[in-house]
Parts: structure tokens; C-alpha cells; sequence
């Protein structure tokens, strides 16, 4: 990954890296870590530069300085807003479902954020969960806890399904959710190859992922069956 640092030219002094709009300097910046993000994983980390990236937004050279102070710091930030945008999704999960929402739909709704973010952000998560290797930029404790966070949610919603009678009561909830990531990523990285044929899509394959997941976890399967349909917005059916 390049760090090229150059003096800027005389004309970009004058023309400041951050327009003095505090709406347009927020946009290059958005579109400064998008294109990064396109970059890394269509073209690998050695694309990687602050020319190009400056080139495809339109601005600065030192507008990637002014926003994040290196290269590095502006793969980091990639990150940190990835999962910015990622949390505000799954923050939105229970109020969505209602107060009255059983703790097995709240978690299919956890789960069908999580495919829908990696549908709608695929660089982006890409570079959160390592589609692409970042060279040159090494990964912090503190880089690794953001990823870790999104597992308090669904790790969370495990638990609550236990106290509801839902799941087993002995269930180990910090080993199911990262069986429950596993398959998420899985399911992800698939769907995004296009490796789900035949007469199921994603959305099936999430629906009896989640099910099963539920039914293994000793929910009852009608009811399992019932709450996914209903995590997933595909209504609840009679009986719910």
C-alpha cells in the first residue's frame, strides 16, 4: 500500500484539501473511504494510493492527509466507519420488530441485516471481515474489539431466547454466536460469489439456516419457523 506524502502543488495550497463547506468536505471524505474501499478489494492493497484516490473524488492530494493524517489512518478509518454504518443497522433491529418482538425474531433480524449490509456495502465488508488482505497495515487490539462488538447483539438476543424458555437454559451463548457468525460470513461470501443456485436463493438458505439454528439451540420448530419468518419480514403466519 503506498504512503506518498507529496508537497502539494501551489495550486492545491491555494485551493484548501477541505472546502470550507462543512457539507461538501464531509462528502469528500465519505467518498475518499468508498473508493478506498473499492480499491483494496477489487485491486489489492497496492493500488492503493493517495493520487488515485484523490483523482477518482476529485480533490486534493492533501485532502487524504487533512481527513486522516496517513494511509494507514485512512484504511483504519475504512474500518471504523464500516462498522459505524454497520451498528447503526443493527441498532435499528428491535425497535423495528416492537416492544413485544420474541427474542427468536430479534435475532433473525440481526441476521438479516448482516446479509443485507454485505449486499449493499460489499467492498466495504469486505475489508471489515478479510476479503481483502491489508498489506501494510497492521490490525490493533483496538481495530480487532470493533469487530468483536458485533457479536454483543446477536450474543445478547442468544441469551434472551434462553431466559424466555425459547433455548436451552445451559446454552453456551459465546459459542453459538460465533457458530451463528460463521455461518453468516459463509452465507455471505457465497451469495456474493454467486455460488447459491438452483431453486433456493439467499434468503431461503438464511430462513432454514436460522430455523434450524433455532431448533438445534431447542426452540420448537413450528414456533422457530413461525419468529424467523416474522425476524426476517416475511410475516409470522397464524399462530405466532
Amino acid at each position: 500500500m503506498s504512503t506518498d506524502h507529496p508537497e502539494p502543488a501551489s495550486g492545491e495550497r491555494r485551493n484548501s484539501a477541505t472546502p470550507r463547506d462543512p457539507a461538501a468536505s464531509a462528502g469528500i471524505r465519505r467518498r475518499l473511504l468508498d473508493e478506498a474501499a473499492r480499491v483494496l478489494v477489487e485491486e489489492g492493497p497496492a493500488a492503493l494510493s493517495a493520487r488515485r484516490l484523490v483523482k477518482a473524488v476529485g480533490a486534493s492530494t492533501m485532502a487524504v492527509y487533512t481527513h486522516f493524517g496517513s494511509m494507514p489512518g485512512l484504511v483504519r478509518e475504512v474500518m471504523r466507519e464500516g462498522f459505524a454504518r454497520f451498528r447503526t443497522r443493527v441498532e435499528a433491529v428491535r425497535p423495528a420488530l416492537g416492544p413485544d418482538a420474541d427474542p427468536v425474531s430479534e435475532l433473525a433480524g440481526l441476521c438479516r441485516v448482516y446479509q443485507e449490509f454485505a449486499r449493499a456495502e460489499p467492498e466495504v465488508y469486505a475489508v471489515l471481515f478479510g476479503g481483502s488482505p491489508l498489506a501494510g497495515f497492521e490490525l490493533t487490539d483496538e481495530d480487532r474489539q470493533m469487530g468483536a462488538r458485533v457479536i454483543r447483539f446477536p450474543f445478547e438476543a442468544i441469551l434472551r431466547c434462553a431466559a424466555a424458555g425459547r433455548f436451552r437454559t445451559d446454552i453456551d451463548a459465546g459459542l453459538a454466536v460465533r457458530q451463528l457468525f460463521a455461518q453468516m460470513h459463509g452465507l455471505a461470501q457465497l451469495a456474493r460469489a454467486g455460488y447459491i443456485l438452483g431453486d433456493y436463493r439467499p434468503d431461503d438458505v438464511l430462513a432454514g439456516l436460522l430455523r434450524d439454528f433455532a431448533v438445534a439451540a431447542g426452540d420448537d420448530p413450528d414456533r422457530a419457523a413461525r419468529s424467523v419468518r416474522s425476524g426476517l419480514g416475511q410475516g409470522a403466519g397464524p399462530g405466532a
